[in-house]
């Protein structure tokens, strides 16, 4: 199934609380199963930047960024660690990930090591599978990643206009989730993945905003840590990420230009204040 939604942002009934931030709309893209996902997954693409992908580095002219862990090399990927840099330093694509947690995790090729997770815990294969053959991500030691946007191959912080994930194995409702923030760590929202119950199950979610604002995303996946001996259970839910799709970096505002967009939203709290 596939759903795509536009709403006033301020209306927007998925939103968890409201940023005191101004932008006119959004967008969101949906859908659950191979074919839901993958309609889900094209429409997004076209709306962000068009059929064709950038490549590493710099500004392509406002063309979309992927990355789907096909490419990350044996020494990064299961049982290694992936470096928290590798999507701004050794494939620079604006992408530097953060965790609660002890570090992220690129699952095996496979005749390399057990694809799938199954280095974490056998068994791991039967209950994920990837949307983009063959690797799949997680966090390790917990469920939430943050993904930090950079100008590609720099250290400069800045803003993209859209974010989305494919997801494997959402099995409960209103669990699994993306949060988007501002520059200035203000929430844009939470958005919940839409579940497929079963097992080796897919699902997108991704949001378009109409301005360049979204400066870092936190992921939520299931309500469970993969581990070692950790499975699923009817309150237990492991979910994994796959491709992730995002539009071109663009640099963050001048601080004048920021002030400009306080002033403009202004009125807008004023009128809260007033009601």
């Amino acid at each position: 199934m596939f759903r795509l939604t536009r709403s006033a942002a301020l209306a927007a009934a998925v939103l968890l609380s409201l940023p005191l931030v101004s932008f006119a709309a959004l967008t969101t893209f949906t859908g659950t199963g191979t074919a839901g996902t993958t309609t889900a997954r094209d429409s997004f693409r076209t709306a962000i930047g068009g059929g064709t992908v950038a490549g590493a580095n710099g500004s392509f002219g406002g063309i979309r960024r992927e990355i789907n862990w096909d490419g990350v090399p044996d020494a990064s990927s299961a049982p290694n660690n992936l470096p928290l840099n590798f999507f701004n330093v050794n494939s620079p694509r604006g992408a530097v990930f953060s965790t609660p947690g002890t570090a992220v995790q690129v699952s095996a090729n496979a005749g390399v090591a057990p694809i799938e997770f199954d280095t974490i815990n056998p068994g791991y294969s039967s209950l994920f599978a990837p949307f983009s053959a063959q690797k799949l991500f997680t966090a390790i030691s917990s469920n939430t990643v943050d993904v930090t946007f950079f100008v590609p191959g720099t250290t400069t912080p800045t803003t993209t206009s859209a974010f989305g994930s494919v997801f494997s194995d959402v099995d409960l409702a209103s669990v699994t989730s993306i949060q988007y923030f501002d520059a200035a760590s203000n929430s844009l929202g939470t958005f919940f993945v839409p579940n497929d119950q079963g097992n080796e199950t897919l699902s997108f979610m991704g949001v378009q905003f109409d301005t360049s604002i979204i400066a870092r995303v936190r992921i939520t996946s299931g309500n469970t840590a993969l581990g070692a001996g950790v499975n699923e259970t009817a309150l237990i839910d492991l979910v994994t990420m796959d491709d992730f799709i995002y539009a071109e970096p663009a640099a963050v505002p001048e601080p004048a230009s920021l002030s400009l967009l306080a002033l403009a939203a202004t009125p807008l709290l004023l009128r809260r204040k007033s009601r």
